[in-house]
């Protein structure tokens, strides 16, 4: 039984821009495999290349070099670039980008055109009762929320059924209190329409929360995939960890399975030797009373959430660094504090 191919896979793709004497790299050999069903985030900063890399996928651009394919077949690359309305993608822009003039099932059968009245009538049923449209299907888009328009757009990608998702930015225009209900939704709609879809985004809490891959893109590189989890816990350089959430670094020197630092001796995570960064994440550190006759780190200042905080401290050697607490504690301003570390910590060579 052959194995079926993947959703979608770059090799070694390449974007420029500019002029032959000031171009710009905006895509730099990205290679990336999207599986059947999965849901990937390209998370990453303005100007990175993630949007242009979308956009490459989708067909708006052309690759330098480099190919992409869609469900086995090649869509760019190799002297061939296949047009988007080919490529059997779905799209769902950062504006929506719906029909005003039409009303919300007419938005959504745009895509069904080659189908009969039947056949059409079936599917839009189908796609609204997923999409939690059903009885709203005749009102224009301006008779609908934010959350029922992006509702809208995305049944208008799934109704022909591609073999790709794609969303830009989707929650950039919803406000804070909506943004989180609707990404809820979307991701129930994708998981239970076994859809396959890359999602760009610059917000790690997005990313992090609504999918089972990211890509983290810096300066049109790949710089790592892998799961959520995997990726906070463990990122695979320095940069990822600066990226992704709050992140301390204090200097040490490795000496095989611990690290010497001013924190005392840490158990490594991996062999180290000589000078390092630590990553510390504000929740690898503990909090704890001042101990007589031991030096002191002092708090600066807090910021309270409700359910947490995050508390800035100096240790003795003027060093700062940001611990994560729960609520119950007060940190007031100079309180002295002995701090602890949750090991084994993750180092990263230093540069020179």
């Amino acid at each position: 039984m052959n194995q079926k191919p993947p959703a979608l896979r770059l090799q070694g793709v390449f974007k420029q821009f500019g002029t032959k004497s000031a171009p710009v790299l905006a895509v730099n050999d990205v290679s990336l495999t999207v599986e059947r069903g999965e849901f990937i985030a390209l998370l990453g900063r303005s100007g990175c290349g993630k949007t242009t890399t979308l956009r490459l996928i989708a067909g708006f651009e052309r690759v330098d070099s480099g190919t992409i394919e869609i469900d086995g077949a090649l869509m760019a690359g190799n002297s061939v670039h296949v047009r988007p309305e080919r490529r059997r993608v779905g799209m769902v822009f950062q504006e929506y980008a719906l029909f005003p003039h039409v009303s919300a099932q007419a938005n959504i059968e745009f895509g069904l055109r080659s189908m009969s009245a039947a056949e059409k009538r079936a599917r839009t049923n189908e796609i609204l009762d997923l999409t939690r449209l059903a009885g709203l299907e005749g009102r224009m888009p301006h008779e609908l929320s934010g959350g029922q328009q992006q509702r809208v757009a995305l049944a208008r990608a799934l109704a022909p059924n591609p073999a790709l998702i794609l969303l830009d930015e989707p929650f950039s225009n919803l406000d804070a209190g909506l943004r989180a209900r609707v990404r809820s939704e979307v991701v129930e709609i994708l998981h239970a329409a076994k859809a396959t879809a890359v999602f760009v985004t610059h917000d790690q809490e997005e990313a992090l929360s609504m999918v089972d891959r990211v890509a983290v893109m810096l300066d049109g590189c790949v710089e790592q995939v892998a799961s959520p989890h995997e990726l906070y816990t463990n990122p695979a350089s320095r940069s990822v960890a600066e990226f992704i959430g709050e992140a301390n670094f204090l200097p040490g020197f490795g000496h095989g399975d611990t690290i010497e630092c001013e924190l005392g001796n840490l158990a490594a995570r991996q062999k180290v030797h000589g000078p390092v960064d630590i990553l510390l994440r504000p929740e690898n550190i503990e909090l704890l009373p001042a101990q007589p006759g031991l030096p002191a780190a002092r708090v600066r200042h807090s910021l309270f959430f409700g359910h947490d905080q995050l508390i800035t401290v100096q240790l003795p050697t003027g060093t700062h660094v940001i611990a994560r607490s729960g609520p119950s504690e007060a940190y007031v301003s100079d309180l002295p504090l002995q701090l602890a570390v949750r090991s084994p910590v993750i180092a990263y060579p230093r540069k020179r």
